[in-house]
């Protein structure tokens, strides 16, 4: 007994030494620690014997992600993981059982529902955020997440962690991110975990220098903090000094902890293919799996009885689990397509279909697309417009002085105006952060509609949009979503636009599961269709044709506040009987033209045009009811012909429709080529009115 009051002696004395933590916290450090390291041991195992799918641990992180959790606030702070983080996790609240159901791909895996790869974390409860592969792309949801919580409740002290290892750090979403946070001071904290190899590529030859911590330091107002990530306290100590500092306000922190990768990569991976013995036993020298317990055990902290004690429950614990999870059953194949989409609001029902209540004069189609905005943005508080040259002006008491920008085609004029900077405000040029801001914004309920200032620099975005955006929702099996929209200007036919500023590419998104893209032809269509991506509760890709901005013919007097159109939904521009044309976007009016033209020309002849006006979902209803009528068909679009989105829906005719077909299926469409600069090149390249009329006529003599 007399021993047992002198080390709880010894403890206090020491408990500035051990960062204010006392004797059961460190025990239950450890216990998290050895969990995380068995449970990486234990899916090996099993991955050996073919009763998993895959394997990737965190083993030689077990120390820094052990104490960056403790250092944080569980289920109040928001947590951006990566996927060696398990101890991390558990440490949040994250259960073995959820861990190893997500090994064997089950139903009743939480994280997923057996859709994702072990080590993929996601808890809404525990507000972590879903995971995925790519590496990089959680630092931009963490700004998003940051920014929302700044906008949502201003008066929180919140933080929101991102983890890495040190090689994701050469991604360019991580230098997105800094200089996001840094502009902005959000209360952002970054732990890289820097095990020295990204796979088989040592860090000096990822990171100029070799540190990343000296390669950041010009980043004004980051906090930057070096430590052993090896050490327990070293790690705790750190991420709570660097915690202090942002709830404090001062902005965002970095924790650089050098750890170790006993382990390979994956079981993909065999290190000793690129690390030589000698390297190897000095990562092993400094495991804190064996490290952290020696320590406890020196320093009177826990007994040898205990240690062993705490390895045997563990072991227990894990066993028991992984009885019971191996016999948990598989997903259902019939929940493939389950949370594609919401379950909640469908965008393509009846209760998006409002009859236009038209009144004043007629307004042009970026007119309708900022009163839209407008009215929208008085409806939900929640929603937050950004970009590219949005804003009037960044420097809010210039606009005592100037008019205002407002967009670079005056789309957003006015509105940073109305409704203020928190609201509507321009970003850095950084496509792939602006789509990233944008989920972090969503997973916290906000509705971010961010604009890609031309359709031709979206490619930046497009691991944001297509790896990370449009699966949110069934990667998470309906944990988390992301009904964010997503503003383009697209299109040729400008005089001048050339190869950047004119191509279409629509259907390199109409190929998404998950995306819903909508292409207006006209204002009346654009400010339905615009109001129901805004009150959807998926991702909307909403494509603005540049050339129709201004278009006297295609004005309409504002049909109201509560006017939508459903997706899904085309619309018959004009009956007709012998022929049907499919289009939307710019060559509505082309094809309109066309029809008028062969009808002056062939009384006894009439052709319907449809403008499809939503692209994913189509309007399958539609087109098969006016094929059956008129027994011909021609798909017209400004997209290149080869592999373009009329290939499906031709594909598709021909298979469904093959009976009622007289002709041929028709196509349309712009050159395989880039949009040239020369007006006389691009009439060539970009489908025209004649170009239509004489494919139509064609089919109609067929």
């Amino acid at each position: 007994m007399a021993t047992t009051d002198s080390t709880a002696v010894s403890v206090r004395q020491n408990v500035d030494r051990y960062h204010g933590l006392d004797r059961d916290q460190l025990q239950s450090a450890f216990r998290l620690m050895q969990t995380a390291r068995r449970l990486d041991d234990r899916e090996v195992m099993l991955k050996r014997q073919n009763r998993i799918y895959f394997q990737i641990s965190g083993a030689g992180h077990e120390a820094i992600q052990t104490a960056t959790a403790l250092a944080l606030r569980p289920g109040y702070d928001w947590f951006h993981l990566y996927y060696r983080d398990r101890a991390l996790a558990l440490a949040l609240g994250v259960t073995p059982e959820m861990m190893l159901l997500q090994s064997v791909g089950a139903a009743a895996d939480t994280a997923s529902g057996g859709r994702q790869m072990p080590s993929h974390w996601s808890s809404p409860e525990l507000h972590i955020f879903t995971g995925s592969s790519p590496t990089g792309t959680q630092f931009l949801h963490a700004v998003g997440c940051a920014e929302a919580g700044r906008f949502l409740h201003p008066e929180s002290d919140e933080l929101t962690l991102v983890t890495t290892g040190e090689g994701a750090t050469s991604e360019g979403e991580f230098w997105e991110s800094l200089n996001a946070v840094c502009l902005n001071r959000l209360p952002v904290l970054y732990v890289i975990e820097d095990n020295g190899y990204a796979i088989s590529v040592p860090v000096e030859k990822q990171t100029p220098g070799g540190n990343l911590s000296r390669l950041v330091s010009g980043f004004p107002g980051l906090l930057r903090i070096e430590c052993d990530g090896n050490d327990y306290l070293a790690s705790y100590a750190a991420v709570k000094q660097a915690a202090e500092y942002i709830r404090a306000g001062h902005g965002p922190a970095m924790v650089h902890a050098h750890c170790t990768r006993p382990y390979s990569h994956s079981l993909s991976d065999d290190e000793r293919l690129y690390k030589t013995k000698a390297e190897r036993e000095a990562e092993a020298a400094c495991d804190p799996i064996i490290n952290f317990p020696r320590f406890l055990i020196s320093e009177n902290l826990m007994e040898e009885v205990t240690y062993k004690r705490i390895c045997h429950e563990v072991d227990l614990e894990i066993a028991e689990i992984t009885e019971r999870v191996l016999k948990a059953e598989p997903p259902a194949k019939s929940s493939a397509c389950l949370y594609l989409y919401s379950p909640d609001i469908d965008p393509t029902g009846d209760q998006f279909d409002k009859d236009p209540h038209c009144a004043g004069e007629p307004r042009t189609m970026v007119d309708e697309i900022n009163l839209t905005l407008a009215e929208e943005m008085a409806r939900n508080p929640n929603i937050v417009l950004f970009g590219e040259d949005v804003a009037d002006c960044s420097r809010e008491e210039n606009l005592r002085e100037v008019k205002g920008k407002g967009g670079v085609f005056k789309a957003t004029f006015g509105l940073q105006a109305k409704f203020g900077s928190r609201r509507v405000f321009n970003t850095p040029i950084a496509e792939a952060a602006i789509l990233g801001r944008s989920i972090g914004m969503s997973s916290r309920g906000m509705k971010p509609v961010c604009e890609i200032q031309f359709f031709d620099y979206i490619w930046p975005a497009m691991m944001q949009i297509r790896d990370e955006m449009a699966n949110v929702r069934w990667r998470s099996y309906n944990g988390w979503k992301c009904p964010a929209v997503i503003r383009v200007a697209i299109g040729g036919y400008l005089n001048g636009g050339a190869v950047y500023h004119s191509q279409c590419g629509e259907v390199a998104f109409t190929h998404i599961p998950g995306l819903r893209v909508v292409f207006p032809s006209n204002a009346l269509d654009a400010c339905g269709l615009l109001r129901t991506a805004i009150r959807c509760d998926d991702p909307v890709l909403f494509l603005e044709h540049k050339r129709l901005y201004r278009e006297p013919y295609n004005r309409s007097p504002h049909p109201g506040p509560d006017f939508t159109i459903p997706f899904g939904k085309a619309r018959v521009v004009k009956p007709g009987h012998h022929l049907t044309i499919l289009t939307y976007g710019m060559t509505v009016q082309k094809s309109l033209l066309a029809s008028t033209f062969i009808e002056q020309k062939h009384p006894e002849k009439s052709v319907e045009v449809i403008d499809l006006r939503s692209l994913a979902p189509y309007d399958w209803e539609a087109i098969r009811q006016s094929v059956e009528k008129t027994n011909r068909v021609l798909i017209v679009h400004e997209d290149c012909l080869s592999f373009g989105y009329g290939a499906e829906i031709a594909a598709r005719i021909a298979g469904e429709l093959f009976e009622h077909l007289d002709a041929p299926v028709g196509r349309v469409a712009a050159l395989d080529t880039w949009v040239g600069y020369h007006p006389d090149l691009e009439d060539e390249i970009l489908p025209q009115t004649e170009d239509i009329q004489r494919e139509a006529e064609r089919l109609l003599a067929y």
